[in-house]
């Protein structure tokens, strides 16, 4: 009886099992942070992969002639959204010529350079709209990547243009100390070209982003420096209104808002020019 007595569990598994589980703990992390070193490794090499993958697609159907937009977008919801484009434009167009007969009637009569740079910018948005609406007018190019390249290209030298005027009605102001006047009417005309403009943008930036649309993008850039041009007014208006010394802000933002254009201007030309020449003889709906 006394020999068919069970062992102690306690006595001898204790010394030699635990440091083999805490060893083959130890001897096992390296393993696997290795593992976990080459999945992660593989899994961000899978993802680089794909996206160069999806820009050398974007970039073979832009060489052959499409935009993006016809591999995201079905027909009838392609056609959709330009018919919206199209609204869009005409309405941006209807209101940014009111606002440019407004801010240019300010700016004659209360001397503000900044109301100047919005005028000009209210016109130059107006030009690009009607831009716009010329490159969305065929229903059968709403993908073509040759139409967009010439809306963008001719935005591009309307905004070089535009840039040169309100910089140097800006630096006149600047030379000969044209001080602004202040008063309810400049900030009433402020605050809603502001809004109005802010609200334009938005919408064509969205429209832009869904038919791959540089040209709508573009106009929506347009329509937003008409936002910040018409709150830069009654910000200039205000600090001249209660610090005199600084009647320099007016003028200096004109000629601050006249280098964003010429320089998204330059851009423009830059980049599209050189695929217009890529894809006029993949241009097949004119």
């Amino acid at each position: 009886m006394t020999d068919s007595s069970p062992p102690d569990p306690t006595a001898a598994p204790d010394p030699v099992v635990e440091p083999k589980a805490v060893n083959g703990q130890c001897e096992q992390t390296e393993p696997l942070d290795h593992q976990q070193q080459q999945q992660l490794n593989t899994e961000s090499q899978g993802e680089a992969l794909k996206m160069d993958q999806e820009m050398k697609i974007t970039d073979s159907l832009e060489d052959g002639g499409l935009l993006e937009s016809s591999m995201r977008l079905k027909p009838h919801e392609a056609q959709s959204f330009r018919k919206k484009a199209l609204w869009v434009s005409w309405v941006s167009i209807a209101i940014t010529i009111v606002l440019a007969i407004v801010a240019f009637t300010v700016s004659f009569m209360r001397h503000s350079a900044s109301a100047f740079g919005f005028a000009f910018d209210a016109v130059l948005d107006v030009l690009s709209s009607i831009i716009v609406v010329w490159r969305y007018s065929n229903a059968a190019a709403v993908h073509s990547a040759h139409r967009e390249y010439i809306a963008c290209v001719i935005l591009g030298v309307v905004f070089i243009l535009s840039s040169l005027c309100i910089m140097g009605k800006a630096i006149h102001d600047l030379a000969t100390k044209l001080l602004p006047e202040v008063d309810g009417f400049l900030f009433s005309v402020s605050i809603i070209s502001g809004l109005l403009c802010l609200i334009l943008a938005v919408i064509k930036f969205m429209l832009g982003k869904v038919l791959t649309s540089r040209a709508l993008i573009t106009d929506g850039f347009n329509s937003l420096v008409g936002a910040i041009m018409g709150f830069s007014i009654l910000i200039s208006a205000e600090v001249f209104k209660h610090e005199p010394k600084v009647w320099y802000l007016d003028g200096a933002t004109g000629v601050l808002i006249g280098v964003i254009i010429l320089a998204y201007g330059v851009k423009l030309l830059v980049d599209m020019v050189p695929r217009i020449r890529q894809t006029r003889n993949y241009e097949r709906f004119e």
